[in-house]
């Protein structure tokens, strides 16, 4: 199986143009489309999830802002 890859921007959504592309006329071939990630962009939604996850746990809600802060300020004592 030959792999051919390249990378292309879409300008418009309902065509993808490909040439000079290194196969025979009549070859069958698999065409597969993967859209790069932006690492930032995944990485906040990621973060995003997690944050509305812990945040619908139990319990959290009743946590107020000085009970974090003192946790925070007990752990940068080492306790």
């Amino acid at each position: 199986m030959t792999i051919y890859k390249a990378f292309i921007t879409i300008e418009d959504p309902n065509q993808v143009v490909l040439s000079n592309l290194p196969f025979e006329k009549g070859q069958r071939v698999r065409i597969v489309l993967l859209a790069e990630d932006d690492e930032r962009t995944a990485i906040s939604q990621r973060f995003r999830n997690l944050f509305k996850k812990t945040q619908s746990l139990p319990g959290v809600s009743e946590i107020t802002e000085e009970e974090i802060a003192a946790e925070v300020t007990s752990h940068r004592r080492g306790e």
